[in-house]
């Protein structure tokens, strides 16, 4: 067998924000009746997190959980703890309407960092990046220009992005001419 390796093999760009792909995160796609009490329970013990409002994540550590659609979350993990939490989210949830599959070697992550990381980001995705509109512990699942995308901002100044392994080389080239030194939008 042969050892697990990231997409772009921790690429990074540095402009007038850094752009990194952050290696490999454990992903797994988990798919049910979102207002199930044992659902979440399961979730919150596998995680140590409750599962998010619409449109929200939450993050512990290693471990959190993003809203994807009314019956979908995207729980992330150490990659090498992926495989563990399908088949203990398969036993707790036995019975229930639920899928659970790990999705870690079918995604890429890129993590944007510096004060031009909203910049960035709306130059690429039809989304409203103002403070006031969207801040920490909300997700948007959107596109980076051509290609389907999640991202969520971990900290003021800084996100994280998911897109799909096969398209991280053209989404981290999107990043890379958008965060290019000179490339600042100006304001007259």
């Amino acid at each position: 067998m042969s050892d697990a390796v990231s997409a772009l093999d921790g690429a990074s760009y540095e402009g007038y924000v850094r752009v990194t792909e952050q290696g490999l995160r454990g992903m797994i796609t988990l798919r049910g009746d979102l207002s199930s009490a044992k659902l979440k329970a399961v979730v919150a013990k596998l995680t140590g997190v409750k599962p998010p409002a619409v449109t929200g994540c939450s993050f512990s550590g290693a471990y959190g959980v993003a809203w994807m659609s009314p019956d979908e979350l995207l729980i992330l993990c150490p990659y090498d703890a992926a495989e563990a939490g399908v088949t203990q989210l398969s036993k707790a949830l036995k019975g229930q309407h639920f899928l659970a599959a790990n999705v870690s070697d079918a995604r890429a992550v890129f993590r944007i960092e510096g004060a031009g990381t909203r910049e960035v980001l709306a130059k690429l995705a039809p989304v409203d990046m103002s403070r006031n509109a969207f801040q920490p512990g909300q997700l948007r699942r959107t596109r980076i220009a051509q290609a389907p995308a999640a991202f969520w901002m971990t900290e003021d100044g800084a996100a994280e992005v998911i897109c799909f392994r096969s398209q991280a080389e053209y989404v981290f080239e999107l990043f890379k001419r958008a965060a290019m030194p000179g490339a600042e939008a100006r304001v007259f």
